[in-house]
């Protein structure tokens, strides 16, 4: 008895796990899970991510040039056939010499052929082994281009840094906008269904009153007309519901395979909102695509001052402390030798190049404030329209919610209406067709409202601090 139970219990077991495995569960997300998921999934942040820890490397590359550097080096070289140069014949000297005492003393006789001609003999000096080993340390003790490149690497490492939490903004806003698009497409698909829902409840209440003879065979075939043409609404927006997901998925970074269940609803959360010079000063100030850029220009007005050292000397401390030997046979006569001193070198004439180096950085930044003023101006405009629709919609939304409690109100006085018989069905028709569009219309303004905001806190630089906790040791450097 005990082992048939087991038995069934694994069996239960092992099919509920194969069931798991067929039938996965839907993931199920919040907003903030799934501007999580981006943040870890995105290949953006990642690429912004590595520019930051590339930027940092790069600045302790700058801090290096200026350290001292050691070098050491060695060779061996045989000679397999030993060079020669001219050189006047020693041979023929000392015997001159010699010659020229004996008859100076008077030795011997005066003979003039007795001397040599003194001429030039190939003669090698070299061993046919040496061999060489040395150790060199230099210190730059002035060189612009070095100096200015720690600076201009230290700058570089904060626009990779905005760079990085622009792009996080950027994902956390096209999140917000795709999660709350398949949010209206959920609401749309909702409301769509509700009225088909009462349709087919309308359609009994014709068929039961049909039956007592108290209503007309032309009402009950509209009634079926309204419940058919619903029906491929429904459809469609399921559709879009689908498509909705799927496009929040790709933000998302998650395969199209996996099933997704977005959680929460389109709600609306009056706020009282600063001025538009307020809100202009405050996107000039804190815009993170437009402090990138600002930064940026920092960088080519740097460029600028590093080609330009090209003008200026460089001096250079130097010291060297060799080993050294030679010999025909491997029996080394060794040596040692070092050296210290400064070498100052500057150049002269280099054909315009430095010139023309230098003006195209700075028509780079020109090219940079161009830049700043047209985004600029594309924000100024932004703002702008974003603050006027979110004025406009604060505006008609509380107007809407009462429209929609006026159509529910109206859908079931045409109800009432219709089953005491002093209504008709064209009423109860209209008054279902009403309560559609408003529902519909408030629904829309809602997610209308919510993207607007999220817009106009990305062009403002709003950016929540959970949410670069993941980057912190990116940002930290």
């Amino acid at each position: 008895m005990k082992s048939t139970m087991v038995r069934t219990t694994l069996a239960v077991i092992f099919f509920l796990t194969v069931a798991g495995n067929l039938f996965p569960q839907s993931k199920k997300l919040n907003l903030d899970q799934a501007i999580q998921i981006a943040l870890r999934n995105n290949r953006e942040v990642r690429i912004a991510e590595l520019e930051v820890e590339k930027a940092n490397q790069a600045v302790k590359e700058a801090f290096g040039n200026a350290l001292p550097s050691l070098d050491f080096s060695a060779g061996f070289s045989r000679f397999m056939k030993k060079p020669k140069m001219p050189f006047p014949d020693f041979q023929a000297m000392l015997g001159n010499a010699v010659y020229g005492i004996l008859f100076n003393e008077r030795l011997l006789p005066f003979d003039p052929s007795k001397f040599s001609p003194l001429n030039t003999k190939l003669q090698a000096f070299a061993q046919r082994n040496n061999y060489q080993a040395s150790f060199k340390i230099t210190q730059i003790l002035f060189n612009s281009a070095v100096f200015r490149g720690i600076g201009a690497s230290h700058i570089y490492l904060n626009l990779s840094k905005e760079r990085l939490k622009s792009t996080i903004a950027k994902t956390t806003f096209n999140v917000k906008k795709a999660y709350y698009g398949v949010l209206l497409a959920k609401e749309m698909l909702k409301i769509t269904k509700e009225r088909f829902h009462n349709a087919q409840e309308n359609l009994k209440m014709i068929k039961a009153m049909k039956k007592h003879g108290l209503v007309s065979d032309f009402d009950e075939m509209q009634v079926e007309v309204q419940v058919e043409n619903i029906l491929p609404v429904v459809t469609q927006l399921e559709n879009v519901l689908q498509n909705a997901k799927n496009g929040l998925k790709i933000v998302l970074g998650l395969s199209q395979d996996e099933e997704l269940e977005v959680e929460g609803k389109l709600k609306y959360w009056p706020e009282n909102l600063p001025g538009e010079s307020d809100l202009i000063a405050q996107a000039m100030d804190s815009n993170l695509d437009l402090k990138t850029l600002k930064i940026k220009k920092d960088v080519d007005n740097e460029f600028i001052e590093i080609d330009r050292s090209d003008y200026w000397p460089t001096l250079v401390a130097f010291g060297d402390y060799t080993f050294a030997g030679s010999d025909d046979h491997y029996d080394f006569q060794n040596y040692q030798s070092s050296t210290i001193g400064l070498s100052l070198s500057i150049n002269l004439f280099k054909g315009t190049r430095v010139y023309h180096k230098v003006e195209q950085d700075e028509i780079a930044v020109m090219q940079t404030d161009e830049q700043i003023k047209n985004l600029s101006d594309a924000i100024v405009t932004k703002v702008k329209a974003k603050l006027h629709d979110l004025n406009r919609v604060r505006e008609q939304i509380n107007a809407m919610e009462r429209n929609v409690a006026l159509a529910e109100k109206a859908y079931k006085i045409a109800q009432v209406r219709y089953k005491e018989g002093t209504g008709t069905q064209l009423e109860l028709k209209n008054a279902d067709v009403e309560l559609n569009v408003a529902k519909t219309n408030k629904i829309k303004a809602v997610a209308d409202y919510l993207t607007a905001k999220a817009e106009l806190d990305y062009l403002l630089g709003k950016l929540d601090t959970k949410y670069v906790d993941n980057v912190k040791k990116y940002l930290n450097k």
